[in-house]
C-alpha cells in the first residue's frame, strides 16, 4: 500500500527501494526478504512497461507519466516470510495499460477465490487464465507462483494457467504466493544481461499483482491483505 502510495513520476525506483526498505525495517524484527535472496541486491523488484518481474531499482531509471510499474516486496518476520506485489500507473496511463492493470488485478481476486480446501492447484490456474484471457489478454507461463513459508519459495509451484481438479489438493495449513503475470501481447519471456530481469519477448506491457494466502480450515486468508 506504501508502495502504491509513493509512486510519482519523475521518481527513480532507488528512491522506491529506499521507501520501502525504511518501512520494513522500522518494525522490530522485521528485515526485507529480497536482499540477499540469491543475492538480490535490493529490498524490492521494480519491473517497468515491458519488464514482468525482477526488475532491479536504479537511480538510473527514473518513472515517466504514462508508465506502470510492478513493484515486488518480501518480508521476513520471526521465521516467517510474505510476498506481494502490485502493479501502479505513474500518473495516466492509455486505455490498454488500465485495462491490463484491471484485468491482472481481477485474475488474482479469482485465484484467491479458487484457493479453497478441498480445491486444486489446478483450480487456481484456471481462474486466473480464465479472467485474464477474456479480457483478451496473455498468461506469462513460464514463471509461477509458489510455496511460503520458513522458506521464501517452497514447494508447490503455483502456475497461472491450467485445469479444474487438477494437480495438488489444497489442505489446511498450506500457504502459497499466487502471483498473476500477465501480458498484453504474447505470453513468451526473456530475460536481461543483467540476470534478473525478465521482459515480455515482444516488447509489450505485462502487469504483475500477488499475494500470500493461507488455506485454513475455514477458509482463505489473505495474509498480505492492506
Amino acid at each position: 500500500k506504501l508502495m502504491e502510495q509513493s509512486v510519482k513520476p519523475g521518481m527513480t525506483t532507488a528512491q522506491l527501494d529506499e521507501i520501502a526498505e525504511d518501512f520494513i525495517r522500522s518494525h522490530q524484527g522485521a528485515v526485507p526478504s529480497f536482499k540477499g535472496l540469491y543475492n538480490f541486491p535490493a529490498s524490492i523488484c521494480s519491473s517497468i512497461n515491458n519488464e514482468i518481474v525482477h526488475g532491479i531499482p536504479s537511480k538510473k531509471r527514473v518513472l515517466l507519466e504514462g508508465d506502470v510499474i510492478s513493484i515486488d516486496v518480501g518480508v521476513q518476520y520471526e521465521g516467517y516470510h510474505t510476498d506481494s506485489a502490485t502493479t501502479v500507473a505513474v500518473g495516466s496511463v492509455n486505455d490498454e495499460s488500465a485495462r491490463l492493470l484491471q484485468a491482472t488485478r481481477d485474475a488474482l481476486s479469482a485465484g484467491v477465490s479458487a484457493a479453497v480446501a478441498g480445491n486444486h492447484l489446478g483450480d487456481i490456474g484456471a481462474a486466473v487464465q480464465a479472467v485474464a484471457e477474456a479480457a483478451g489478454f496473455s498468461v506469462v507461463r513460464d514463471l509461477v507462483g509458489h510455496g511460503i513459508g520458513t522458506g521464501f519459495h517452497e514447494e508447490p509451484q503455483v502456475p497461472n494457467y491450467g485445469k479444474p481438479n487438477r494437480g495438488l489438493r489444497l489442505v489446511p495449513g498450506l500457504t502459497i504466493a499466487i502471483e498473476p503475470m500477465v501480458n498484453v501481447g504474447k505470453p513468451g519471456i526473456r530475460t536481461m544481461p543483467d540476470r534478473w530481469t525478465v521482459v515480455t519477448i515482444d516488447g509489450k506491457r505485462s502487469a504483475h499483482f500477488e499475494h500470500t494466502v493461507a488455506i485454513t480450515e475455514t477458509g482463505t486468508r489473505v495474509l498480505t491483505a492492506a
